[in-house]
């Protein structure tokens, strides 16, 4: 592996990581609240939520391009008022990132959530916890199976991310190429066996994410139901 190959590996290991760890700070009070919520505007958050697993990357890309410009509008405002340039930037790949890969991370946790026996929740209230500790020791270790799986799909999809990371983030070596640009340099320079390498490289990752996730949604089903006997009995 070239030097350029391992820089782009390491910003994009760095890349999933952040990613992975904002979202879940975010998405699991987050999906705990829509879950439970039956507000008139819930369709609406889920589909704001959803639009990215349809919504081509590239018009993602664009619109956070001619939003972030330094040029005009907010883009400019960031810029001269707090020094944040997004466009073809390491936080702006980030910030696409979250974007593009928050339906990975909510929806597995949303569904959990809704999967929950509702007796578990009264059960752990007899027993005179908090809110709070209700959701530390009743609730989170009895969605731990999709805790991972969001986890593990968040981590994949952001590296495997192209379009929205190209759009906003260019493709400058060690700033913003990631793998998947790494890869495209190679396919479009003819170096098919250094496009090889991190095909492979990918493909063996891929899989392994699929099967991590398959298993640990097999494991959730198997929570949730014992989960549903030990409150009936």
């Amino acid at each position: 592996m070239s030097d350029t190959d391992l820089q782009a590996t390491i910003l994009t290991l760095q890349l999933a990581s952040v990613t992975t760890l904002c979202l879940l700070l975010i998405c699991v009070p987050g999906a705990y609240y829509l879950a439970r919520s039956r507000s008139v505007v819930k369709p609406f958050i889920e589909t704001l939520v959803t639009l990215p697993l349809v919504l081509p990357p590239t018009v993602m890309g664009y619109y956070f391009l001619v939003l972030f410009s330094p040029n005009d509008g907010l883009g400019l405002w960031l810029r001269d008022t707090l020094g944040i340039e997004l466009v073809f930037s390491f936080s702006g790949i980030w910030l696409a990132s979250m974007i593009y890969s928050l339906p990975f991370t909510f929806r597995p946790l949303q569904s959990a959530f809704e999967q929950l026996p509702k007796d578990l929740y009264n059960a752990a209230a007899l027993l005179g916890f908090s809110p709070w500790q209700q959701f530390r020791q009743v609730i989170l270790p009895a969605i731990k199976p999709a805790l991972y799986t969001a986890a593990t799909l968040s981590f994949a999809h952001t590296i495997g991310e192209f379009g929205a990371i190209l759009m906003i983030g260019g493709n400058i070596v060690g700033e913003t190429q990631v793998l998947s640009l790494a890869l495209f340099d190679h396919a479009e320079s003819l170096d098919f066996q250094a496009a090889e390498q991190l095909a492979l490289l990918m493909l063996a990752f891929s899989f392994s994410v699929v099967f991590a996730c398959q298993w640990w949604q097999k494991q959730s089903a198997y929570v949730g139901y014992t989960s549903r006997c030990q409150v009936r009995g």
